[in-house]
């Protein structure tokens, strides 16, 4: 892929930025708040998600707090590059859906002067590293890991604990489906 250059315009770096942690940690919160930075900035911004994911909205990021950005859902990670045109920066939210594909995406729009954001968890509802989001922090300039606070202690969660009945790595859910907690009361819980 080949973005090519205003004549009188400085050619950028691009680079990657990451923004993980568990469910309801506000990953979704802060890219939506970079977007809109950038946004204001004048700058040509782009939101992709997986076309999987319509727990609010067909096309729009929403937050779980309800705050929401327009975007453009695709099927695979793949679908991006053919479809990003003359974009400075590029949002890629819910990351741990799309599959291994999504390291090279992040690199070919990071290569070709683009900031990249990407907003997803980290590991899974067993606490393993989940789909490409731990590949990606590894090759990314800037890596943001926020944290939900614990609904059975109050402390800093780092997981996503599913309570949900499915052995399935992807569910789709909400606070129906998965709760954010600390390392002891994940392990308590899911020890017991």
């Amino acid at each position: 892929m080949f973005i090519e250059e205003h004549p009188h315009k400085k050619r950028t770096t691009g680079f990657i930025e990451v923004v993980c942690g568990s469910m309801f940690s506000g990953k979704t919160e802060e890219l939506i708040r970079r977007m809109r930075r950038a946004q204001f900035a004048k700058q040509k911004v782009e939101i992709y998600k997986p076309a999987i994911d319509t727990r609010y909205h067909d096309s729009n990021v929403v937050s779980h707090d309800s705050n929401y950005i327009h975007s453009t859902p695709v099927a695979s990670a793949t679908a991006i590059l053919p479809i990003v045109d003359g974009v400075e920066v590029v949002g890629i939210d819910e990351a741990q859906f799309f599959g291994m594909d999504l390291i090279d995406v992040c690199n070919t729009l990071a290569n070709n002067g683009i900031r990249v954001i990407v907003a997803g968890l980290d590991m899974d509802y067993l606490g393993k590293p989940f789909g490409p989001v731990p590949h990606i922090m590894a090759i990314a300039e800037y890596v943001t890991k926020v944290h939900a606070i614990c609904v059975s202690c109050g402390a800093l969660a780092n997981h996503s604990h599913r309570i949900a009945a499915s052995e399935e790595l992807v569910v789709l859910g909400q606070t129906e489906s998965y709760e954010p907690l600390c390392r002891e009361c994940y392990n308590l819980k899911t020890n017991a």
